[in-house]
């Protein structure tokens, strides 16, 4: 019976070696460049699930620097010579997408080494989307329309600071509010999206960080959200970090990465670089997001109904504040604008700071936040309004009903899709 067993084990392996191709060869080898990667700078792995000998194996011999470009410029050049034509249809895209994330390590890897490029440049490379950038004084008159909304002496920044925080969540009741919010979000991305069954997620509040929430995927279809509470978390807030961190945002996005690696043996799929042509995908899908699971006047609603009186706020002050979220939504790109004026030497951290303040209208503290994400992620500020824009668009070419908007949605996740082809 032993020699029985032992033959069938080596006949499977036989069999398993026999179906690998030169695709898979190369997805298996970016895996393990992508892990050697997240050895010299640890943000760089943001979720793995994949077979843990990889990992570990990575983490104790890691080649260098000289070494992993060379890796890179070989898979470039294996996946050159694979043909496409000769897969199924839902494969054919492999090979552009993985050549594709070659390219943003390889640029990981020059900057890991000192190497510096500009913005755009930069962005391009790591994110394969270069995005424009307007002149921030392109977006003075939309400060003069928020003006109005907030009318008053001092700073227009200083007000809308003062304005935003009559509408905190107390700490005491943040995870209330936090639960409810999510909890909607879940139930509207079920009407339209098919879920595991044992997916979940764990939230946690948390202090000292750079970003206001993070989803932590960590396979099988688990989530750790944490949301920062460094500083006052307005109500409307709990909608956009629920959508945005969970439903249909990136626990949804984690969760369907993992299939393409568990049902379809895509290994690539096993792990998700932060700095990655994925990346606009997943930022600015998880903010379009929240505006397909709650349209306007459903969300202001489902907050008016539901999340200001457990936040123990006046519901009938909901309309005020959705104003003014609308207006300012229309600043988002100035954002863009000062990360690359700073990033590329044409402003000091004072003045970034100053013109942050004016045209994202935040207070001080909000904006030295900002600016630290810039500091910590550089190029990676343009994946949420860049990223949000160039998905809009698609979306919306795709049919103005929910179902058809939630179906253009699902194929982005499910598509190998690239930037370019959103833009197509």
């Amino acid at each position: 019976r032993l020699i029985v067993c032992l033959l069938v084990l080596f006949l499977t392996a036989c069999t398993d070696a026999a179906t690998e191709t030169p695709l898979d060869d190369a997805a298996r080898d970016y895996v393990r460049l992508a892990l050697e990667i997240g050895t010299y700078e640890k943000d760089y792995v943001d979720a793995y699930y994949g077979p843990p000998e990889w990992r570990t194996d990575a983490e104790a011999h890691p080649r260098t620097i000289a070494e992993l470009k060379a890796e890179a410029e070989r898979i470039h050049a294996d996946l050159g010579a694979i043909d496409p034509g000769a897969f199924e249809p839902l494969e054919r895209a492999r090979p552009a997408w993985l050549a594709a994330h070659v390219t943003s390590a390889q640029t990981r890897l020059d900057m890991i080494g000192g190497a510096r490029l500009p913005f755009l440049d930069e962005a391009e490379r790591l994110f394969g989307l270069r995005p424009d950038l307007r002149p921030l004084e392109s977006y003075d008159s939309v400060l003069a329309r928020i003006e109005a909304l907030v009318p008053g002496e001092g700073p227009l920044s200083e007000r809308v600071e003062a304005f935003r925080n009559r509408y905190t969540v107390p700490k005491d009741r943040l995870n209330a509010v936090m639960d409810a919010a999510i909890a909607e979000c879940r139930k509207r991305t079920l009407a339209h999206l098919a879920l595991a069954g044992n997916e979940r997620f764990t939230m946690e509040l948390v202090n000292g960080e750079p970003w206001s929430a993070y989803n932590w995927y960590k396979g099988d279809n688990r989530s750790l959200i944490q949301i920062n509470t460094d500083l006052p978390i307005a109500i409307d807030r709990a909608i956009g970090l629920g959508c945005h961190e969970g439903y249909p945002g990136h626990h949804v996005q984690g969760m369907n990465n993992e299939r393409l690696y568990r049902d379809r043996g895509w290994v690539e799929f096993s792990i998700a670089p932060l700095y990655a042509p994925s990346s606009p995908l997943n930022e600015g899908g998880a903010d379009f997001g929240v505006d397909l699971a709650f349209p306007r006047a459903e969300r202001l609603a489902f907050e008016t109904a539901t999340l200001y009186p457990l936040a123990g706020l006046d519901p009938a002050t909901a309309p005020a504040l959705q104003a003014l979220r609308d207006a300012m939504r229309e600043l988002s790109g100035a954002r863009l604008t000062i990360a690359a004026m700073y990033l590329d030497g044409e402003l000091d951290r004072e003045r970034a700071i100053e013109l942050t303040q004016r045209y994202q209208l935040v207070s001080r503290a909000r904006a030295e936040q900002s600016l630290a994400f810039t500091d910590r992620y550089r190029s990676y500020v343009i994946n949420y309004s860049a990223g949000e824009d160039l998905i809009r668009a698609y979306v919306e070419r795709s049919g103005d009903g929910a179902d058809a908007q939630w179906a253009a949605y699902g194929r982005i996740m499910s598509e190998l899709m690239l930037p370019a082809d959103l833009a197509k």
